[in-house]
């Protein structure tokens, strides 16, 4: 019992040193654009503002209007 609480100890004390705070003034240096949902940040939303032109519906993304094309 000794060696399992004795592994556990370790184990927390090992996962608590690994973490560290980012500063959002560090974010920038650590963000990969390989890492984006997106690549072209404009293409995406061409593509968004056709899709719920077409269906008359914004899905999720915070967008308004109605289906008619004009916002």
């Amino acid at each position: 019992m000794k060696l399992v609480n004795r592994c556990l100890l370790i184990v927390l004390i090992l996962s608590g040193v690994a973490c560290t705070e980012v500063m959002p003034r560090q974010r920038g240096n650590l963000a990969l654009s390989q890492m984006a949902f997106t690549t072209d940040g404009l293409e995406f939303g061409l593509r968004q503002h056709t899709a719920f032109s077409k269906e008359s519906a914004a899905g999720g993304y915070g967008g308004g209007g109605g289906g008619c094309g004009c916002n």
